[in-house]
C-alpha cells in the first residue's frame, strides 16, 4: 500500500483541498490512506498563502465526517461478516477488527470521539459502530464531536508551524503522549459529567 499513501499526497500537493477532502472520506471508510499526513501536510501548505486554511478545515471535517458515516452504514447493512470477508484486501484483517470492536464495547460512543486520534480506531470506528447495533444518532453526534477536535487540532497545529514544515513530523511523533493525556482527561471530565447526570436523575 506504500504506492497509494505516495499518490495521495502527491494528489494533495497538486490538487489542494478536493484531494484532501477525497483522502479523508477513503480513509474514514476504512483504506490505508495517510489522512492525518495528508491533513498537516495542506495546512501546512495553507500557511504559506497557496490555500485558504478555512478551505482546508472544511474539506477536511466534511470528508471526515461523510466517510465515518459511509462506512458505519455499510457496517450496519451488510454486518460483521461481510465487512470482514471483503475487507482484508484492504487491510481489514479479522484481527484489527477485533481490537477495534473490544474498544468499541467498552467505551462505546466516546470511542468515537476518541478514534479520530488513533490510527486504526480513526479506519474502522464507522465500520465497527454499524456492525455494533450503535444507535445512527448517538454515533453522528460522536462523530461530529471528533471530527471537530481532530480537525481542528491539526490544522491549527500545522498552520502555526507550516513555515517549518521539516519539523512537523517530529511534533507529530511527540505530540502522541500530549494528545494521549488529552483523551484520558476528556474521558474523564465526560464521564464525571455522566455520573452527575445519572445522580441528579
Amino acid at each position: 500500500m506504500i504506492w497509494l499513501k505516495t499518490t495521495m499526497l502527491a494528489m494533495i500537493d497538486q490538487y489542494g483541498v478536493i484531494a484532501l477532502f477525497v483522502t479523508l472520506t477513503l480513509e474514514t471508510v476504512g483504506l490505508p490512506i495517510p489522512g492525518e499526513s495528508a491533513l498537516i501536510v495542506t495546512s501546512a501548505i495553507a500557511s504559506t498563502g497557496q490555500i485558504d486554511i478555512w478551505h482546508v478545515a472544511i474539506a477536511a471535517y466534511l470528508g471526515a465526517v461523510l466517510g465515518d458515516n459511509i462506512a458505519y452504514f455499510i457496517g450496519r447493512r451488510y454486518g460483521r461478516a461481510v465487512v470482514l470477508a471483503r475487507g482484508e484486501r484492504f487491510g481489514i484483517t479479522p484481527e484489527r477488527f477485533a481490537r477495534a470492536e473490544a474498544v468499541a464495547q467498552r467505551y462505546g460512543p466516546i470511542m468515537v470521539i476518541v478514534a479520530r486520534f488513533i490510527v486504526l480506531l480513526r479506519q474502522l470506528n464507522g465500520l465497527v459502530a454499524g456492525t455494533s447495533g450503535m444507535h445512527w444518532m448517538t454515533f453522528l453526534l460522536s462523530n461530529l464531536l471528533g471530527a471537530a477536535l481532530w480537525v481542528g487540532f491539526w490544522t491549527v497545529l500545522a498552520y502555526k508551524f507550516g513555515r517549518s514544515v521539516s519539523i512537523m513530523p517530529f511534533v507529530q511523533s511527540h505530540l502522541y503522549l500530549v494528545i494521549s493525556l488529552a483523551v484520558v482527561a476528556l474521558i474523564g471530565m465526560i464521564l464525571i459529567v455522566y455520573l452527575r447526570l445519572r445522580k441528579a436523575r
